[in-house]
């Protein structure tokens, strides 16, 4: 209990920690003229959207740096005095209906989708972690950002989407680093009902969890047109420990993490169906909800009466998955004892053997014990894949191959999209309106031809852009390093040296992303004689700023923050390098926005995607990277500085050796002369003419805008006619589909293919060559066979390069009972050339050729 004790005039509590009978939210009632504030600050358009953010920075232009730009907390906190002083202002008023009116006709006024004739009716996005804004802390760094900007760039275009999460109490972890340079980890506890979110307080949703049930509320905030639903276990129906499985964004131990995405994966679904929110594709943002594909499989099973693979079939018809994984380290794996635990009684609904399920989460050959693969089961689970770079695409294929033994790695059926970045998010307001003059007016949507027209932006306009930027960031980083270190206990009255920190007319170097040892944020400070070098140059000095965290079971990545905290603390250096803690959105808005170089140097090809660099890029910032993610795509020799990659060095020191050595060549030899360069006018003409064209370039390609309209003609759209397709009649297709792969697989052991005699050992440029293949097609029917002939140069190692295929025609049957098929092709080049012959199972249905992953190539 608590203690209350009265002196004069004055009361003193105390109190222990206890949870409440019951709890309720307080807010700030407005006058009624000012009710669409609250409308407007419950809509997070208010987090890109720059008239927004002024109409609640005129409600108090104090408060709305005290609060963080956070309109919830400003409405809480504003004095009654302001709110009636308020009420009165004709100005203001409207102008808060003009910003309402805004915000109705993005929800409700025409758009790219609108436009279209399209099978789309809905998609849900699912993914673990969401970064909309700060205000609503629920992401840990990259992938959250991207999902982020998907729903932001889908309310702009007007997709009919919504998301599905988790929301995390504590969030993910406040990054506090120690006078020895060590992170150390503290988790404060949100209070979902002071932050842009509404609860469904009726609404609950359950899920087993080993035997017995895990109580889920509902939390929708709204993103422009888009609503997010994110799922919360603190609520009475839950147990103290089970009221904390959605406590912490990634944390606890593997069991907790298997918890937290079954509550994800089917707690997701079951919420979509308690609010009658029917959706026609799903989209699992990597592994981590990949189990809502389980969901929807038992589902059919239980309620339409299908067989497990007949609801499989149907199940991935209208499924996406998405991963961003480059390593196989970095995937979800779960025991066979705890998936025995958790879903053992899913198995028996389905009416399948525990087995079965297991190898959902196995490539052929894995042991029936070997871990369950969150990746694997994403993969055989949906219809369609992609990786978020065409590298990792690339990547992809090769290191998911297995699942497809009989196909060669460009044919594994994982495509790719190219990430891309919410532009009015990110970008500073001196370069959103430059672009507004120059490019168009809705510049975030602008196509190629008219982002050429950034080279007529007038020098002086560009440099002043960059420089404000520049003078905002070091302004901030003094703030912040200050207050950093009051944090940590220092005496205020040394911290002097603060004010002087960084120089906002130097060349300034941004790095921010998370501390893990493949990204090697130290590669610069394996010289650091070299690196002192530079940073105290008398005619080219340059500046670093980083920022990021280490998750807080990578002590590696930790040891990498802890060298750079302790470099930026030597008093030669550190008003020239400063490491800003606790990164977070608006962190990395203040550096992309004022660095003028945006540093990236992972191992290639370790790097997905790595979108900060493109929102440096829109901000006019120069990327120098290893060519990996999407600047292996992108860099076109003049954008920007491309560091060479080692990766034929095995030895991992050698390797690093040998690219910080190239990095610093780049920068003594190129860039900071080149960014010192004023010898016209006092500006640096050559250096802003390349910023000019990695503007022009580079838009049209890093958008969000080009991302999600990807996603809806390449992916979102193929998979709706399927779905279409397979759940028409019944899912009569689906059932006919599970029945069709069954029996081929069954069969196709004895399918034989032989290449006819071939006797021409040369030909002529442009003459054809014919080839004959003989074919038994064992139990099956000539028309479920399609044989192809593949053709193409012949490279070093005797494989085919840049094969292309021609379906061979049945051209009769042989006397030993074989089918004969013959196929021509051109002889276009002179050289090595060759052919292969195979034969591929062929179905009216398959997402693709090579969907079932099965084939018989002559020779084998």
């Amino acid at each position: 209990m608590g203690k209350l004790w009265a002196h004069g005039a004055l009361s003193f509590a105390t109190f222990y920690e206890m949870r409440p009978l019951r709890s309720f939210t307080v807010r700030v009632q407005l006058p009624a003229r000012l009710e669409p504030l609250r409308e407007v600050a419950m809509n997070l358009r208010w987090s890109w959207d720059q008239r927004t953010r002024d109409l609640f920075r005129w409600v108090d232009p104090d408060l709305w740096e005290t609060c963080e730009g956070d309109p919830m907390r400003i409405l809480d906190e504003v004095s009654p005095a302001r709110l009636a002083e308020l009420a009165e202002d004709a100005s203001f008023l409207a102008f808060m209906e003009e910003v309402r009116a805004e915000l109705v006709r993005h929800v409700t006024g025409p758009n790219w989708f609108g436009g279209r004739q399209s099978p789309l009716s809905s998609v849900a996005y699912f993914s673990p972690e969401f970064a909309i804004t700060e205000a609503l802390p629920q992401y840990s760094g990259g992938l959250g950002v991207l999902a982020g900007d998907h729903l932001k760039a889908a309310s702009e275009l007007g997709l009919p989407l919504v998301g599905v999460g988790l929301f995390y109490r504590q969030g993910y972890f406040m990054q506090h680093v120690n006078t020895e340079g060590r992170q150390h980890e503290h988790y404060p506890t949100q209070d979902p009902h002071s932050m842009p979110v509404e609860g469904t307080d009726e609404l609950r949703i359950s899920v087993e969890l080993a035997g017995s049930p895990l109580y889920g509320r509902v939390w929708r905030a709204e993103v422009g047109k888009i609503s997010l639903y994110l799922l919360d276990t603190d609520c009475d129906e839950n147990d103290g420990e089970r009221k904390r499985i959605a406590d912490r964004l990634y944390g606890g131990d593997v069991e907790h993490r298997l918890q937290q995405e079954i509550l994800l994966g089917i707690g997701g679904v079951r919420a979509l169906e308690a609010m009658g929110i029917r959706a026609q594709v799903f989209h699992t943002n990597e592994g981590h909800a990949g189990f809502q594909g389980l969901e929807r499989i038992r589902t059919l099973v239980t309620k339409e009466g299908l067989g497990f693979d007949e609801a499989l079939e149907a199940v991935r018809a209208s499924t996406l998955f998405t991963t961003h994984t480059p390593v196989p380290a970095g995937i979800d794996r779960f025991s066979e004892e705890l998936m025995r635990k958790y879903f053992s009684s899913f198995a028996e609904e389905c009416g399948i053997g525990f087995e079965r399920l297991m190898e959902l989460g196995h490539a052929p050959g894995d042991e029936p014990s070997a871990p369950f693969n969150m990746a694997v089961m994403g993969l055989h689970l949906a219809g369609m894949s992609n990786g978020v770079s065409k590298l990792h695409g690339e990547v992809s294929r090769s290191m998911f191959g297995n699942l497809w033994p009989d196909l060669d790695t460009p044919e594994i059926p994982i495509t790719s999209v190219t990430n891309g970045v919410h532009g009015p998010t990110w970008i500073a307001p001196e370069m959103a309106d430059l672009f507004t003059k120059a490019v168009l007016p809705g510049w975030n949507e602008a196509e190629a031809a008219s982002w050429k027209r950034v080279h007529s932006i007038p020098d002086d306009r560009l440099w002043r852009a960059r420089e404000q930027g520049r003078q905002r960031l070091v302004a901030f980083a003094r703030r912040k390093l200050r207050d950093d270190l009051l944090s940590e206990g220092s005496d205020g009255s040394d911290l002097g040296w603060c004010d002087e920190v960084l120089d906002p007319t130097i060349c300034t170097i941004g790095f921010a992303r998370r501390f893990a040892p493949y990204k090697r944020a130290t590669l610069l400070l394996s010289d650091p004689e070299r690196l002192r070098a530079l940073l105290l140059s008398p005619d080219h000095p340059m500046q670093l700023v980083f920022a990021g965290k280490a998750h807080p079971a990578d002590e590696p990545g930790k040891q990498l923050i802890q060298t750079i905290v302790n470099f930026a603390r030597d008093p030669e250096v550190r008003h020239r390098v400063v490491f800003l803690q606790n990164y977070d959105m608006q962190v990395g808005r203040s550096l992309y926005r004022g660095a003028d170089i945006w540093l990236n140097t992972p191992r290639r090809p370790m790097e997905a995607c790595g979108t900060s660099g493109m929102k440096a890029a829109l901000n006019g910032a120069l990327n120098c990277s290893v060519l990996d993610g999407w600047w292996d795509e992108c860099f076109d020799g003049e954008n920007g500085w491309a560091i060479p990659s080692a990766e034929h060095e095995e030895d991992l020191a050698a390797r690093d050796k040998a690219e910080a050595e190239a990095l610093f060549n780049l920068l003594e030899q190129q860039i900071l002369p080149l960014f010192y360069d004023r010898r016209t006018a006092g500006l640096p003409r050559e250096w802003l003419a390349r910023v000019k064209h990695s503007v022009a370039s580079l838009a049209p390609k890093v958008l969000g805008s080009r991302m999600v309209k990807d996603y809806t003609t390449d992916l979102y759209e193929p998979l709706a006619k399927r779905s279409q397709t397979m759940a028409a009649d019944g899912f009569a297709a689906a059932r006919e589909l599970a029945a069709w792969k069954e029996r081929v697989r069954k069969g196709w052991r004895e399918v034989a293919v032989e290449a006819g005699e071939d006797t021409e050992s040369a030909a002529e440029v442009g003459t054809t060559r014919w080839v004959e293949a003989r074919v038994n097609p064992g139990v099956l029917d000539p028309s479920e066979i399609e044989v192809q002939l593949l053709h193409g140069p012949v490279v070093g190692d005797d494989s085919l390069s840049a094969a292309e295929t021609v379906t061979m025609a049945l051209d009769g049957e042989n006397a030993d009972g074989t089918l004969r098929f013959r196929g021509g092709f051109e002889c276009r080049r002179s050289g090595r050339y060759g052919f292969a012959i195979r034969a591929l199972p062929k179905y009216k249905d398959l997402a693709s050729p090579v969907e079932v992953g099965l084939a018989a190539w002559a020779g084998d």
